[in-house]
């Protein structure tokens, strides 16, 4: 039986759904207890008066089945905005079915419509599934790159220095 695959631009009404497929990603990378999203804050985020962000809803035989939540970057050396993917995420009962390779293709159409030039992401060293997904579809890995971040009273002190 042939599936019928849908993606569609999250809106406001999607709110509920969005929160869920995000602590369905926490569950999944083993974070939970790190997310700490409500609808009130993506309400503010993703669709208030300066969105940082965007969201792509995907359907399987129209039950909402993952999304992709990303971005735009941008490449001094390109002189280029680009699309950072920033969350995929397939519930584990649907992969496997195209819905994430889907999700990607709807995102890498975005960014040529865009003219953004690249599409990228991050992905755990020990989610080889993904990695393996995401190397079949031609993404290369960034190995000489490390990605470094500030949270919590480490900004804080760095933002008072």
């Amino acid at each position: 039986m042939k599936h019928s695959i849908t993606i569609r631009t999250a809106v406001e009404d999607d709110l509920p759904l969005i929160l869920e497929l995000i602590q369905g990603l926490a569950e999944y990378e083993r974070l939970r207890d790190q997310c700490v999203a409500t609808e009130e804050k993506l309400r503010a985020t993703l669709f208030g008066e300066r969105p940082a962000a965007e969201v792509l809803i995907a359907s399987l035989d129209d039950v909402p089945s993952g999304f992709a939540l990303f971005f735009h970057s941008y490449s001094t050396f390109l002189a280029q905005r680009g699309i950072f993917l920033e969350d995929l995420f397939v519930r584990p009962e649907i992969r496997g079915m195209g819905v994430g390779r889907s999700l990607l293709a709807a995102l890498a159409r975005l960014a040529i419509e865009r003219d953004c030039g690249r599409l990228e992401w991050n992905v755990l060293d020990w989610n080889e599934s993904a990695i393996s997904f995401y190397t079949s579809l031609g993404a290369v890995p960034m190995e000489e790159w490390t990605t470094f971040r500030v949270t919590g009273s480490a900004l804080d002190k760095l933002a008072n220095n």
